[in-house]
């Protein structure tokens, strides 16, 4: 009988997961990696958002607050390193080794410098910035924000380092060494934040001197890794300092856009931020905990969005549109089958998991609800509104994906986010349907752009 089904499962793998660009055990080893990543990132971010939550429920609101400003400033270089990932990736699929190599330091040098800027321009306004976005939250959560925000801003140029150099990685396949840079980066940061907020009870400011020992020690391991370990990207240290404006080009090509896409779609959660501050900080707690749990429930989705992106820019780099469409639809409905699965898998243990951040009574319905809801409205959801525009990206057709994404999240989330929420009066509930109607609006159009042909006719290699 196990025989039987291994050759059932081989039989559908060889069907859907194989094609003359790559077979589907190339693509399992290319995703196991990222999917243990990301377990393991999402896993250790819950692990600190419970720790903090010994310091009390200031602490977990101050910490919520600033990441959601923390994401949606590091989404920025973020994006700029996908644009390197991309390039990185088309030109691994045509077979040019030397481009690989130009394309990674480009990235890295590109990176670096948007972290830089971004990380001294909030430092210089953050009074203004908190003051801005937060300041219907009380002086004791205000406080807190203000220590973790600046720690956070000098924390930006490691991770945006970590991220370049990962991010080249995943586009020539090598996703265990990116695993292995992550893991250690992340490790230590969970390490460091036992001792410093269980064991010397440092609270906001022992998880910011946590993040910034682990971002720069990741780091400046990761480009050891590259100049000194690394056999395939052949990447040397004045390679950094010499960044041609044609390679420069390609991967803003990818990423300026899809940056502008993060500003404006990450804004705008940061705008719905500001509508539940203003419901109270049980409100912001909430929010903060079932936002770490539902991340947990699309951990293999978020890798396959992730995976997609090097076995597309790798198939289109080959020129293979076919192989392109094939392993695109195969991921779909993967990720659809995957957030069921873990959907039917964890719900039952919604207990057990909520208590692991230690909430008022008084929210764990709340939790619940939301969370419950998220689950059944992203199987069909999620994987239009968030893979299928990763594999659109990796195709060159940023623009496209970039305007569809800012303008459904302007137009649908935070407009009807407000109505539901503030002007009716539905709270955390209305804010979270508005969000998940509006990945059913982006993923649609997104569905209509891939039955056609201009999602692949960009040359950017």
């Amino acid at each position: 009988m196990a025989y039987k089904w291994r050759m059932l499962v081989q039989k559908w793998l060889d069907k859907f997961l194989s094609g003359d660009s790559m077979d589907s055990g190339k693509i399992i080893a290319l995703f196991l990696p990222i999917l243990i990543d990301q377990a393991f990132i999402i896993g250790l971010n819950l692990l600190n958002t419970a720790m903090i939550s010994s310091s009390g429920v200031n602490a977990v609101s101050a910490v919520n607050m600033v990441d959601s400003l923390n994401v949606f400033m590091i989404n920025v270089f973020v994006a700029i390193a996908t644009g390197g990932t991309v390039v990185v990736a088309q030109y691994k699929g045509s077979g040019n080794p030397l481009m690989v190599s130009r394309a990674t330091a480009s990235s890295i040098t590109s990176v670096a410098g948007i972290s830089l800027i971004i990380s001294l321009l909030l430092i210089a306004l953050h009074n203004q910035v908190l003051g801005l976005l937060f300041g219907s939250a009380t002086p004791e959560v205000l406080g807190d924000a203000k220590v973790y925000l600046i720690g956070s801003c000098i924390s930006y140029v490691g991770l945006g380092i970590v991220q370049a150099v990962c991010g080249s990685l995943r586009g020539i396949g090598k996703t265990r060494a990116s695993l292995f840079l992550s893991l250690i980066m992340n490790l230590l940061y969970v390490l460091l934040n036992i001792v410093m907020i269980n064991f010397m009870h440092m609270g906001v400011l022992g998880m910011t001197l946590a993040v910034n020992i682990a971002r720069f020690a990741g780091a400046a391991l990761a480009l050891i890794y590259l100049f000194k370990w690394d056999a395939t990207l052949h990447v040397r240290i004045r390679d950094l300092f010499h960044v041609p404006m044609s390679m420069l080009r390609k991967i803003l090509f990818i990423g300026v856009p899809f940056a502008m896409e993060q500003m404006f779609f990450n804004g705008g959660k940061l705008l719905t931020q500001v509508f539940i501050v203003g419901m109270g900080t049980h409100a912001i707690a909430t929010n903060a905990i079932a936002s770490s749990l539902a991340m947990v429930f699309q951990i293999p989705a978020s890798a396959l969005s992730l995976t997609i992106v090097t076995v597309v820019g790798q198939c289109i780099g080959r020129g293979d549109v076919k192989d392109a469409r094939k392993f695109i639809k195969a991921f779909l409905w993967l990720g659809s089958g995957a957030l069921a699965l873990v959907g039917i898998v964890l719900m039952p243990f919604f207990h057990p998991l909520v208590s692991i951040f230690s909430p008022p009574a008084d929210i764990i319905d709340d939790i619940f609800w939301l969370l419950l809801m998220s689950t059944v409205l992203q199987v069909p959801l999620w994987s239009i509104s968030f893979i299928l525009p990763a594999a659109l990206r990796a195709a060159g057709d940023s623009k496209f994906t970039s305007i569809t994404s800012m303008l459904t999240m302007w137009l649908f989330r935070i407009s009807l986010g407000y109505v539901l929420g503030v002007s009716l009066g539905y709270g955390l509930i209305g804010v979270w349907l508005a969000m998940s109607l509006e990945w059913g609006v982006r993923g649609a159009i997104f569905l209509w752009r891939f039955r056609g042909t201009k999602w692949y006719q960009h040359r950017l290699i």
